[in-house]
């Protein structure tokens, strides 16, 4: 698996978390009652924007093909599908049985997005162990 790959899987699962400590931080604000959660998270998330614009080597890098396609991949995992579902579970949840606050629908969010995350982690694992066992079996 060439170096160029393994940056772009490292790049776009720390995006996920990075993006996932967003989202949690919005669960404990509204849990606790304070922006401060919230307001530290968005100021590490901005902070690691503006050093990946402004060093160039990480912005040269970013731009990458395969780095642009393992972020919309993790997009996918992390947003897209937590999204539906959770919208999909929260309609369920409240015909059957009771109304959710808004609360509960954001911790309902964080948790398949979170799942999401892991499941994109673990599925970039294996792939990285079938293209280590081909390599040594190439090897030989």
């Amino acid at each position: 698996m060439p170096k160029v790959r393994r940056y772009a899987d490292l790049v776009a699962s720390l995006a996920g978390l990075m993006w996932l400590v967003v989202f949690w931080s919005i669960s404990v604000s509204a849990r606790i009652g304070s922006v401060e959660p919230t307001m530290t998270a968005l100021l590490l998330l901005g902070t690691l924007v503006l050093v990946s614009f402004v060093h160039r080597p990480i912005r040269v890098l970013l731009r990458r093909y395969h780095v642009r396609k393992r972020r919309t991949e993790m997009w996918m995992h992390i947003l897209a599908l937590p999204l539906t579902l959770a919208f999909l579970i929260g309609v369920v949840v409240e015909v059957l049985f009771t109304p959710l606050s808004g609360e509960q629908k954001v911790l309902l969010f964080n948790i398949l997005a979170t799942a999401g995350w892991l499941m994109f982690v673990i599925t970039l694992l294996a792939k990285l162990a079938l293209h280590q066992l081909k390599r040594r079996r190439a090897r030989r």
